[in-house]
């Protein structure tokens, strides 16, 4: 039985891996922790890994302390920035335990971890790629991980391949009506009541287009990922970013 403690627990999607988990075979939760509530508690209810959906102000610490006390952890949470990913593989190197794992999934949806694949196999092979994320207005960070995460797997692949640079005529955009980069990949990010989380890569060459699109319509579209990442977080010493990491065993 794999005792799980849940961060962010009184959170929508907090609730949701709780009932997750509880409904799968072989692994409970033991401790529900929110905001002001001890993480000690996860020690106390022997939590041996920790699923943390909380707010990317909180994140850190609750990874920290998993770390120094060897409770592996699988991280929903967002706004994980280069500089963010050194200190939480600092910390592992300083925990305790070696083994203690940590999965950090921009998207726990099997469904957006193909887009995000299938993004990286196509960018190579157009002129233009561009991504367009869209999310409901709750949400604190811009743009998604999902985004961010699509963003640098299209840079690397066209990197590899040698791609020339995107084609892009724009002079003048004082007001950054033309969006972000993410590793000189443009991504727009649209927030919109309505909506829960979806993106679009857009991919163009002369005379096609190609889109590829991912919509998730419900929190529960995310559970089986937390599951199997739950299931196999202790297997993987360490930090790992990507559940694309976990598919092929």
């Amino acid at each position: 039985m794999i005792n799980v403690a849940v961060f962010g627990a009184a959170g929508r999607m907090g609730q949701q891996v709780c009932d997750a988990v509880d409904e799968a075979d072989g692994m409970q939760v033991v401790a529900r922790i929110d905001v002001d509530d001890d993480p000690k508690a996860a020690i106390a209810a022997g939590a041996t890994v920790a699923v943390d959906f909380t707010h990317p102000q909180a994140v850190l610490d609750n990874l920290e302390f998993c770390a120094r006390n060897g409770i592996h952890a699988v991280v929903g949470t967002s706004g994980f920035t280069p500089d963010r990913i050194a200190q939480v593989q600092a910390w592992l190197a300083e925990s305790p335990s070696p083994s203690t794992g940590v999965l950090i999934a921009p998207n726990f949806s099997l469904g957006a971890v193909l887009m995000m694949k299938f993004a990286a196999q196509a960018a190579p092979l157009f002129e233009s790629v561009e991504i367009i994320e869209l999310h409901h207005p709750d949400k604190a960070d811009a743009p998604s991980g999902t985004a961010q995460r699509t963003a640098e797997l299209v840079a690397q692949a066209r990197a590899e391949a040698r791609s020339a640079p995107f084609p892009d005529a724009t002079t003048y955009d004082a007001d950054h009506h033309r969006g972000g980069t993410v590793q000189g990949v443009p991504v727009h990010s649209v927030r919109l009541r309505g909506l829960i989380a979806h993106q679009e890569v857009l991919l163009g060459a002369k005379g096609e287009t190609l889109t590829i699109r991912h919509d998730s319509l419900d929190r529960v579209s995310f559970m089986p990922g937390v599951l199997l990442g739950v299931r196999r977080v202790a297997e993987h010493p360490g930090l790992t970013v990507g559940l694309e990491h976990y598919l092929d065993q």
